[in-house]
């Protein structure tokens, strides 16, 4: 199996920045795609941002393009969402998901191994 570790979250103010990282262990973290999600109180698990497991490929929300990045360092076996400009709408357990899988999947259908969640809260 493929355990997965959020860290990162807490309190900032609008328009800061945080880093979220994601640590992964057991199989082969190399060959995995990679997401981040989130859910807020209330609201079903939103896509956020995804990556293939070279880095060469990203996919990201509407909402959160231009503002977060999503980069991975294999060698760490870790995956990275650095967050800016951060908008009270980005409030949310923040959520990291890996997937065996050639294409890199935009729901939380298509991932199989999910981390515990991190807290992201943006005050106004």
């Amino acid at each position: 199996q493929v355990q997965l570790v959020e860290s990162g979250g807490g309190l900032v103010q609008a328009g800061g920045s945080l880093r979220l990282s994601c640590a992964a262990s057991g199989r082969t973290f190399s060959r995995y795609a990679m997401g981040w999600f989130r859910q807020a109180p209330g609201k079903e698990r939103e896509f956020v941002v995804s990556i293939n497991w070279s880095g060469s490929s990203t996919r990201y929300a509407d909402s959160v393009k231009g503002r977060f990045t999503i980069s991975r360092d294999n060698a760490k076996n870790t995956v990275y969402l650095q967050m800016n400009s951060l908008k009270p709408e980005d409030t949310a357990v923040y959520y990291c998901a890996a997937v065996e899988s050639m294409v890199v999947p935009t729901t939380t259908r298509g991932y199989n191994y999910w981390g515990q969640g991190t807290q992201v809260t943006v005050s106004s």
